[in-house]
């Protein structure tokens, strides 16, 4: 299965995840590429929209290859194969305090004036538009449970399978649509994956928050 692009990708998840419509669901979208599916799915399912703010700690290799991610607080989950590809614990202590810089710059610029929506007690969704090693969403998650939710769920189109496997454990439901055995890349899997700037997130979370964002519920 390959999607048209991101919107048709939460659309489809949209179905998936129709049981929680109508609960007050908190979409928590990992910046940058999930927040306009998000925004999709917080309107399809009745729910409310914020970021879940994470960074994948880079390979000294390939920036494009995780080795691990960090969330706002500074936890941060290293995957078993990180000394393997060159990343020490010096390095990737550089690395980490890197990615927090960029965390705290997301932060002042994603949500300036307010406080990150509440999620104790309620239906949490993390939403990414796909799982290639899995690192930020497990940082995602553990980012998330650390906040009391009632009932914690991840949901992405496609992963791989080895990185659902991982991910697994750390949510109490996993919605994924595909888990190819061919998968190499998540942008393979649309016809359309272009790059989501900050402001496009700045504008998304912000139109959502002035359009009531809960429904009037």
């Amino acid at each position: 299965m390959r999607f048209r692009d991101r919107n048709d990708a939460a659309n489809r998840l949209a179905e998936a995840l129709s049981d929680f419509r109508g609960r007050n669901p908190l979409l928590l979208a990992i910046p940058r590429g999930a927040v306009p599916m998000g925004r999709l799915l917080a309107d399809a399912l009745q729910g409310e929209l914020d970021v879940v703010l994470v960074r994948k700690l880079r390979s000294p290799q390939s920036a494009e290859f995780a080795v691990g991610a960090i969330d706002e607080s500074g936890w941060a989950y290293i995957a078993d194969y990180a000394s393997e590809v060159g990343a020490d614990a010096g390095y990737l202590e550089s690395e980490k305090q890197l990615q927090l810089q960029t965390l705290r710059g997301r932060r002042a610029a994603y949500t300036p004036h307010r406080a990150p929506l509440e999620v104790a007690g309620r239906v949490a969704i993390v939403v990414d538009d796909g799982l290639a090693t899995g690192a930020t969403m497990i940082a995602a998650l553990h980012a998330v449970r650390a906040r009391r939710p009632g009932y914690l769920v991840c949901a992405v189109p496609v992963a791989a399978p080895e990185s659902l496997a991982k991910v697994r454990p750390h949510a109490d439901e996993v919605v994924c649509l595909q888990a190819p055995a061919e998968f190499q890349a998540v942008g393979q899997f649309y016809l359309e994956f272009p790059q989501v700037e900050d402001d496009e997130v700045v504008a998304l979370l912000s139109s959502h928050a002035l359009s009531g964002g809960d429904h009037d519920r």
